[in-house]
């Protein structure tokens, strides 16, 4: 008889779980503000921010709304708003 206890077996990835579906918060960044510092992006624990075309971009999808990236803005360019359900 083969016992195995805790065995991984196969690996996976956090891309095939959507993440951001039970947050109450949501994060907005408000570009005209925003000096492109890029905080907001080195901060974000779910790397939820990322850049593209030069503008940051919140993938709402792995966002848990934690606030850290509005927290940490130097330029308070990030503002929380309550999540429409």
């Amino acid at each position: 008889m083969k016992i195995t206890i805790g065995a991984v077996t196969r690996g996976g990835s956090s891309l095939a779980y959507k993440t951001g579906d039970w947050r109450e918060q949501r994060p907005i960044i408000d570009m005209t503000a925003c000096k492109a510092c890029g905080i907001c992006r080195d901060v974000c624990p779910d790397t939820s921010v990322f850049v593209k075309e030069s503008i940051y971009v919140i993938n709402y999808d792995y966002c848990k709304g934690c606030g850290l990236c509005a927290h940490e803005c130097p330029a308070d360019a990030i503002r929380m708003v309550p999540e429409e359900k």
